[in-house]
């Protein structure tokens, strides 16, 4: 698996050696010895390379916010996220290749399609755990979504529920740790830093 163009050695980094041990088509683990800008002795750590993703925050006519509540073996619980799903390609994608994943996960995991009519607007990527892995997710807000006429689920997905919820529902879920996906965190974070949502207290 190709590192991604956002995470590159340059400005003192430098990869001195990388040792591969395992890789499917979803990650691929590595130990590298690496040399950062602070110090001349390389660093030996070992990274989960995963492709890139996007996570969506879908937004209905009426301003709600839909999250799907999923099944994550991981951490053996079920629990409230946006709608997310990697890029299934191992060449950096393009932005229009990127905005039709976000479409069409938006579709599988909640049924919904953008209206006509509608915006996906980009809000930015960020790095799911800097410490573990070099996976980033983009951001995007959908608006206005509205059902499709017919879904078309993936095959796989552990979907139970899809739920269309309130800016301030959103800020009490977060509050009350009924939300702790970090992808869901996260784009939160960003559409309240962009002004789309206000999460306080009303």
């Amino acid at each position: 698996m190709k590192r991604s163009k956002l995470v590159q050695d340059n400005d003192g980094w430098q990869t001195i050696s990388s040792e591969h041990h395992f890789t499917n088509s979803h990650l691929d683990v590595v130990t590298e010895q690496v040399r950062t800008p602070s110090s001349s002795q390389a660093r030996t750590w070992t990274t989960i390379r995963r492709k890139a993703a996007v996570v969506i925050a879908p937004m209905t006519s009426d301003g709600k916010f839909l999250l799907i509540k999923e099944e994550r073996i991981p951490i053996r619980a079920a629990i409230w996220s946006m709608p997310a799903g990697q890029i299934d390609d191992e060449v950096e994608p393009s932005e229009k290749e990127i905005e039709a994943v976000a479409l069409r996960e938006l579709h599988e995991e909640t049924g919904y399609d953008l209206a006509p009519g509608g915006e996906l607007i980009p809000l930015g990527y960020f790095f799911t755990s800097a410490g573990l892995t070099n996976e980033h997710c983009y951001f995007f807000l959908a608006r206005p979504v509205q059902p499709a006429d017919v879904h078309r689920r993936e095959e796989g997905e552990a979907i139970l529920e899809c739920r269309a919820v309130t800016a301030s529902e959103l800020g009490r879920m977060i509050a009350q740790n009924e939300i702790r996906d970090s992808n869901t965190l996260g784009i939160c974070a960003r559409l309240a830093a962009g002004g789309f949502i206000s999460l306080g207290p009303r």
